[in-house]
């Protein structure tokens, strides 16, 4: 069973489209394991700190409430007891599970709401060549029909979410998963295509658990109970279900998916350091010979910026710069949390009164801040308005005196 801390639980972590649906559909196969397709259920969770409208409206009190009257702690504990509840019925709902994977790409949006709820989460990072995920985007769109322009969407200075996953996420997990850490896998997806049983192993050894015969040999498991829920769900990867094992071919298609442009301009946001960190530092080289650019070795500063704005001002999120994993392992035993994470477990009722009230008078404080602003910007706009118009009413007297003038004269001359 999952407890409160994360044990027996696991995150399969990596941007959209790098192979997660591949390596669940894999471990999904074991007998102590519970895998499904994408969860991202604590994106709900964490998403009722920033409410956003509803038809029975009350916005602005959902905010206060959750953003002041309900101590943090309370919070994260409900939504650690509500994940807990949510982890252990599935893990119920599958004979012999011992340990549930939660894979869902997007979980960057949270990572540090992650550590504060399960600091003893196990963490497997699925890491893949930036030019193949990118390609893999563009020939699922096609499939689907969904429009998908890599040159217009990076420039058109308009919010996408494939664009902030190609982006802000991949250097979120890159930064997240920085130092090294016992509660940490790095799983590479050309490894796991290419030796898909010795990579396995070495996932199951991670986990803890024996590894089984075939596991990696998914299309064996094919119309058992466990399998036919994780196909259900119809997310994730469309291709997987056209094999029933790992299959080469996808890990070179994207010099042919990917024209030079799209391969210069992402090698040119992202940065060539990036691509050696990861390990990718021959794929950059073929990109380079492709498209006769060699890339500078910092990502494109300008380009991250407006994107993590534009997902900011989207969601509301805010993020702790170059944030790090923060788990409680070798330290005194507490989970180092970032700003918003505060434990006021302990303190006096008193003193967590003035807290919540002060946190009350903030939000009313920035409320009216907010209020105040959006008054001077149509006090502003009022002012434009009214000097246009003055600057009209001149011209419109004289040309009134000129009509008249013009009329008089031709009743003279009659």
């Amino acid at each position: 069973m999952v407890d409160s801390s994360g044990n027996n639980l696991v995150f399969l972590l990596c941007t959209p489209r790098s192979g997660s649906s591949l390596a669940t559909v894999m471990l999904q196969n074991h007998s102590k394991l519970f895998a499904t397709q994408e969860m991202w259920f604590l994106m709900s969770l964490y998403d009722l700190q920033s409410p956003q409208r509803r038809a029975y409206g009350g916005t602005g009190i959902l905010n206060q409430f959750y953003n002041g009257v309900l101590p943090q702690h309370s919070y994260e504990q409900a939504c650690r007891a509500f994940a807990l509840q949510v982890y252990n019925g599935l893990m119920q709902s599958s004979a012999g599970a011992e340990m549930v994977i939660d894979k869902s790409p997007r979980y960057y949006y949270l990572l540090e709401f992650l550590d504060a709820l399960f600091p003893h989460s196990r963490r497997i990072w699925l890491i893949r060549n930036p030019f193949a995920v990118l390609s893999s985007h563009k020939k699922v769109n096609g499939q689907r029909g969904t429009s998908f322009n890599l040159r217009e969407d990076m420039r058109n200075g308009t919010f996408d979410m494939k664009v902030a996953d190609l982006t802000i996420g991949l250097f979120r997990y890159f930064r997240y998963f920085a130092q090294a850490n016992p509660y940490t896998h790095r799983l590479s997806y050309e490894k796991l295509v290419a030796s898909p049983r010795e990579q396995m192993i070495e996932v199951c050894r991670f986990l803890g658990v024996a590894y089984e015969e075939g596991l990696e040999l998914y299309g064996n498991f094919r119309n058992t109970a466990k399998s036919d829920l994780y196909f259900s769900m119809g997310v994730g990867d469309p291709f997987v279900s056209n094999h029933s094992e790992a299959n080469q071919d996808s890990i070179a298609i994207w010099k042919d998916v990917l024209d030079k442009q799209e391969i210069e301009m992402y090698g040119r946001v992202l940065g060539a350091q990036l691509f050696h960190d990861l390990g990718y530092s021959e794929e950059l080289a073929e990109a380079e010979k492709l498209t006769g650019v060699r890339f500078e070795l910092e990502p494109d500063t300008e380009l991250m910026d407006l994107y993590t704005k534009q997902l900011a001002d989207a969601t509301g999120c805010r993020w702790e710069a170059d944030y790090e994993m923060r788990t409680d392992s070798g330290t005194s035993g507490n989970v180092v949390l970032p700003e918003r994470y505060h434990d006021d477990k302990w303190l006096h009722p008193e003193e967590l009164q003035l807290q919540m009230t002060v946190r009350m008078l903030e939000k009313r404080l920035e409320n009216s801040a907010k209020e105040r602003r959006q008054l001077k910007l149509q006090l502003d706009t009022m002012k434009r308005k009214a000097n246009r118009l003055k600057m009209l009413i001149p011209f419109g007297n004289r040309l009134s005196q000129l009509a008249s003038t013009y009329f008089n004269n031709g009743r003279l001359n009659k």
